[in-house]
């Protein structure tokens, strides 16, 4: 036996020597751009070793420089733009996007965000070190359904509906992967249309459909969390239409598994999900990854526990028809392969899939090869996808009351802006965000519009507190010099510096870097800067760390904590500054294991009274209060605890108390409110229907967010927006977080009255709606079952100005006693000049009416009366009805 090994090893040995013996001038077969992704997969496949095909699966892909395998990273985020690498254009929020019910323009947003991406790669790949963050897979969009108001990552989505949602998923993956607005490959740019033929058909750049499957919070127990006995028609129509759709229909390259378990099997581990559902029922051709760290949660203690070892989970993984891994688990492959836990093939079956999508973006080809990579550098954060991400701020932005139309504000009014959000660029970026080169506040926004005329600026309090803080990073001149080592002693070369502009708030959370080339965890960290006052002032560091830090003000050790483990340990300690005398700051940062979080800031504190808050107003025309919550309160994973909020997620949904108070005392002494909420999510603000007479949705807006604010307040721009989720009037309102089932959630089944509904937004104007009629277009089969409809109807514009109208189209089966109220199926936007009545028309195609049959367990078009709804929200649309007969 022994002989026989020996013997086969040599064999091995002596092909790879004759491969690297390959004359220079002569292409190898995966060489050779003119062949196809698959038969360069499989000829690079068999040069490969067990321990070079690990790395290749594994997120942060190695260089194999003896085949001219360049290094890849597969981790890359751009969630509403590029992000986690350096300047690019910030774009709204997806729940932002989401609000402008307009595919088309959110097609536009990525096909820019495409661009940028293609642009920062290849200068990534001309530094001949490609980090983090730095390739051309992007694991977005996330097309989880936003069943419950109180998840954190909601604002991460394209809401509730899983319709809505499916069109948005498929404008996002076919501008990242450089399709057409219908999901066809593009013309190559620069290429001739006479050799388009000639050309290999490169992809753009790699999406990814996240997190498959059924995934929606709570963040503090999805690494624990089993999802058991979810009724099948809730799976079906509920939360795998969006992920079914962009497989077949957006040819998305990429579909990562979640971290939970259903049915006791996680979901990277779960071949239901994996092989039946994706591979052999939806025919997905691409690659299935783990989210971050998802494999080790099968062994690690306290998490899933469907395994006892790295290789084990490995093996479960790997065999279920998890591709590539994000983590670290998979080192354990060639392990597994000896101890037969894994056969081979595979493996080879998984990395087959990868080296296809490297080979279709054009990874191991020149770059005069691959038209993507002329994409001049200019376009990262250029003007007009600045001004693209304006427009989308501006048609998401939702006017949600408007009492005694006290909007559009005009500039010959007396206006003050208040509140915690108002002077926030942070708050503006949402999660998982770029970094812009410039950005425009709300208040700032506003202050432009007035071209000049004095608004004053009154915070009056924080998100969560009666008290101001300012902070003072500023007085850090040159920023604060940050320098990061891969061990816990600062010891040896850096691996990474920054400089730090802004108030320090940074974690690992989501499995996020500090910076690039930092790692997760058992890193140092040292920040250092001079504040330099312009006056006597007193005032506070405030700190938040896990696990280890010394805080060094001019060379006097102040605080020296070597761990905090399993919390956020705060650090408030007193600054006193004086005129003249500069104060040297260093802290140093340890990071051993687990969780990562580094907050610094220099903040002024006050706590104003009614009083002081009442005379800065003084005789305001009208109070603009922008408040809400922020990405530091709802997220991922966060660290931070507040009196309604846990570990990202929200345990009720009223504005915080520091501001609904604030707010009904303004109303109180007689002034007039408009209230801009910026947050990811529905907020019961069910006093501010009453303290403020106008309410603007501003949700998190992008760095263009203050001048799109601004626009609609002044009525520059007529609000179109329609929200994407239910606002509910409490929490108690809602089932149990941990309830799955779709009972009594979402428009499509909650039964009782919403603060806000579905698809609802005002205008500036007014419109009204025709009788609707339904005409049967010729049918495409002999059999007559495969007919498709088209809804006709009248829209005017019945006020004095132009608009724009989001007309939804819902659809119920008259007999699914058991299923949705109505679920929407069609919408178009259509603009009206005043007085312009105009014939609408959308097309309902016999899948429109496709729902659960509960006789067959499957998803199909039951012969049966239809009721067929068109209106201007998911309540609005109850009055405008019409009934067919489908067979």
């Amino acid at each position: 036996m022994k002989k026989q090994i020996l013997t086969l090893a040599m064999l091995s040995a002596l092909v790879l020597s004759a491969h690297a013996q390959q004359p220079a001038n002569q292409l190898l077969p995966y060489q050779n751009p003119n062949l196809s992704a698959e038969a360069r997969a499989n000829d690079l496949l068999s040069r490969l070793t067990l321990e070079e095909k690990t790395k290749l699966m594994m997120d942060a892909s190695p260089a194999i420089s003896r085949l001219g395998i360049p290094q890849f990273q597969w981790w890359n985020e751009a969630l509403h733009g590029v992000a986690r690498n350096g300047y690019a254009t910030v774009f709204p929020i997806t729940m932002h996007m989401a609000s402008s019910w307009d595919d088309a323009l959110l097609y536009q947003v990525f096909t820019a965000v495409s661009d940028e991406a293609r642009a920062k790669a290849q200068v990534a790949k001309k530094s001949g070190n490609v980090k983090r963050y730095q390739s051309l897979s992007f694991w977005t969009p996330n097309v989880n359904i936003f069943r419950d108001p109180r998840w954190g990552r909601g604002q991460e989505t394209y809401g509730e509906d899983p319709y809505l949602t499916t069109r948005m998923g498929l404008a996002v993956v076919n501008g990242l992967q450089g399709q057409s607005f219908d999901g066809k490959p593009l013309a190559a740019p620069g290429v001739p249309a006479s050799d388009q033929s000639k050309a290999p058909q490169y992809v753009k750049t790699l999406a990814c459909a996240k997190h498959f499957a059924v995934h929606s919070g709570p963040e503090w127990n999805r690494h624990v969390f089993n999802l058991e006995n979810l009724p099948a028609r809730d799976l079906w129509e509920t939360y795998l239409p969006a992920f079914k759709s962009l497989v077949q229909d957006g040819h998305v390259a990429e579909v990562m598994c979640a971290y939970q378990r259903i049915d006791g099997a996680p979901c990277c581990s779960n071949a239901k999900f994996e092989r039946q559902i994706l591979r052999e029922e939806w025919g997905f051709k691409g690659l299935i990854t783990s989210d971050c760290g998802a494999v080790n949660d099968f062994y690690m203690p306290g998490y899933h526990g469907t395994a006892k070892t790295a290789t084990e989970a490995t093996a479960q993984a790997v065999n279920a028809g998890t591709d590539l891994e994000c983590g670290s688990a998979y080192r354990t492959i060639p392990k597994a392969v000896k101890a037969g836990m894994i056969n081979e093939d595979k493996v080879n079956q998984s990395l087959k899939r990868l080296l296809v999508a490297r080979f279709k973006l054009g990874d191991f080809d020149k770059d005069e090869t691959v038209a993507w990579t002329q994409i001049p550098e200019n376009v990262i954060a250029c003007k007009a996808h600045k001004d693209l991400a304006e427009k989308i701020a501006e048609e998401g932005i939702v006017l949600l009351q408007n009492r005694n139309q006290l909007l559009p504000l005009n500039r010959n009014q007396k206006i003050v802006v208040m509140g915690p959000n108002a002077n926030d660029s942070i708050m503006l970026r949402g999660n998982y965000s770029g970094y812009p080169t410039s950005s425009t506040t709300i208040l700032q926004g506003i202050r432009n519009y007035m071209k000049g005329a004095e608004v004053k600026y009154v915070p009056a309090c924080t998100l969560t507190r009666n008290e101001v803080q300012e902070s003072r990073f500023n007085l850090f001149r040159e920023g604060m010099k940050a320098t990061y080592w891969n061990n816990q002693e600062q010891k040896g070369e850096p691996v990474a510096t920054d400089v730090m502009k802004t108030a320090i708030n940074l974690s690992n959370g989501g499995n996020t870097v500090f910076a690039p080339g930092v790692n997760l965890t058992h890193f140092s960290a040292r920040y250092e800067g001079v504040l330099t006052p312009d006056r006597d002032e007193d005032l506070t560091i405030n700190m938040g760390i896990d696990d280890g830090c010394r805080l060094i003000v001019d060379g006097d050790t102040i605080v020296n904590m070597r761990e905090c483990w399993g919390r956020v340990a705060p650090i408030i300690k007193p600054l006193s500054l004086k005129v003249g005398k500069p104060v040297k700051i260093q802290i140093d940062y340890t990071q051993r294991e687990d969780v990562a979080v580094m907050q610094f800031d220099i903040l002024k504190t006050s706590k104003p009274t009614s009083e002081q808050i009442l005379a800065e107003v003084g005789d305001a025309d009208a109070v603009v209060f922008v408040g809400g919550i922020s990405p530091n309160l709802e997220g991922e994973q966060l660290e931070i605890e507040e009196p309604g909020f846990k570990g990202g997620d929200r345990t009720d949904l009223e504005l915080p108390k520091a501001q609904r108070q604030v707010i009904a005392m303004l109303h109180q002494a007689g002034k007039r409110v408009v209230f801009v909420n910026c947050s990811g999510c529905a907020i019961a603000m069910v006093p501010e229907t009453e303290n403020a007479e106008a309410i603007l949705q501003a949700w998190y807006p992008g760095e263009r967010g203050g001048e799109a604010v601004a626009k609609v307040l002044f009525g520059e721009v007529n609000p179109s927006g329609k929200l994407p989720v239910t606002f509910y009037k409490s929490v108690n309102d809602l089932p149990d977080f941990l309830d799955y089932t779709m009972k009594n959630r979402t428009y499509r089944y909650f039964k009782g009255e919403p603060l806000f509904p579905f698809g609802y937004g005002l205008s500036y104007t007014s419109f009204e709606y025709g009788k609707p009629t339904l005409m049967q277009v010729k049918s495409r089969k002999r059999d007559g079952k495969a007919a498709d409809y088209k809804l006709m109807f009248s829209l005017q514009n019945t006020g004095k100005r132009e608009g724009t109208e989001v007309a939804q189209v819902y659809i119920k089966r008259m007999d699914d006693v058991d299923g949705p109220i109505k679920s929407l199926k069609a919408f178009k936007r259509v603009s009206l000049k005043a007085g312009e009545r105009q014939m609408v028309s959308i097309d309902l195609p016999r899948k429109s009416f496709e729902g659960w049959d509960a006789q067959t367990n499957t998803i199909r078009v039951v012969p049966g009366t239809y009721q067929v709804f068109v209106g201007g929200s998911s309540a609005d649309a109850a009055k405008t009805k019409i009934e067919v007969k489908v067979k």
